[in-house]
This record gives structure tokens, sequence and C-alpha cells, in this order.
């Protein structure tokens, strides 16, 4: 257990931008299991219980070649369009994309929904600009209880990772 802190406790002072890892060590032990809490990566929740509303997406980070990049380190934030985002693309699209001649094109969209950075987690939402893992920014908006990315109505929230956050969208964003 001891070992397991100090990886922890190191991964936190980066995080938490603490001067010493001392400070991080002596933390309550409820910080230390809410560290411990999310053992599975974006892609590990991506694919497990729960996520079949996401499941053209998997197929879409697959053909992409995008999978070890979001089984990294992060923090990401990703913004997933489910299901019925991609039905609401012209007919053919999403099986356009997924050609290997097309990969280029559907990479940059999907980095186009993966914030790298600090996660962002619901409590922390405000209209704002998120920079993406392709270079433009992404608009966010805060409208009452209501809140949209690039037009695109943000439908489930804070679906942790150990490197990130995923929120689920109902539009498929693009570039």
């Amino acid at each position: 257990m001891q070992r397991a802190q100090k990886v922890i406790a190191a991964s936190l002072v980066a995080a938490l931008g603490f001067g010493t890892v001392a400070a991080v060590v002596s933390l309550p032990s409820v910080a230390y299991a809410e560290a411990m809490k999310h053992e599975k990566d974006i892609i590990e929740v991506a694919t497990g219980e729960g996520m079949q509303e996401v499941t053209t997406l998997v197929a879409a980070i697959k053909a992409a070649g995008l999978v070890d990049t979001l089984k990294g380190e992060g923090p990401f934030t990703v913004f997933a369009p489910t299901n019925a985002a991609f039905e609401k693309l012209p007919e053919g699209t999403v099986a356009d994309l997924l050609k290997p001649e097309n990969k280029e094109k559907l990479t940059a969209i999907l980095l186009y929904h993966v914030h790298v950075g600090a996660a962002v987690k619901a409590a922390d939402v405000k209209t704002m600009k998120l920079s993406t893992a392709n270079g433009k920014d992404l608009d966010v908006k805060v409208d009452g209880a209501t809140v949209t990315v690039n037009g695109a109505k943000v439908i489930k929230t804070d679906v942790m990772a150990k490197n990130g956050v995923i929120h689920w969208i109902d539009t498929v964003v693009l570039p």
C-alpha cells in the first residue's frame, strides 16, 4: 500500500501542482481511496458496461487508430457522440468515414471531440472555449441546466476513467 500511495502521490503532485510529494502523501486515506476509485482508462470505460450508446464512436476510434492514444496518460475530456448522434449524419457518412482511405479525415473529426489537459467535470463547466487535440477550439455554453458543445447538447456527464472523463453529446461536432 505504501508504494501505491507514493505512485498516486506523484500523480497528484503533477495534477494539483503541489510543491512536494510529502504534501500529498499526508492526504487523508479518503483522498487516496478517491484517486484509486477509477481503475479503467477511457477506452476500457467506453467499451464497458452501460456504454452501449457509444459503440459507433468506439468503432470509429478503432478505425482511426486512436485506441492507444486514449489509453494514454491524459487527462482527457471526451465529448462522446452517441450512436443516435452518428445516425443524424447523412446516410452513408459513417460507413464512408470508416474506410481506410478516410482515416485522416476521421481522425481529425474524432480529435475534435477530445480536450487534452485538466479533465473537465460537469461541476467545472461554464461558458468557455476548450482546446481540442486537433488544434481547434470547442465552444462550451451553459444556459441554465443545459450545456452545449458547438451546439451539441450534453446528455450524460461525468463518466469517469482513470485518465479522464467522458460526456455524451447528441450530435457529432465537426471541425
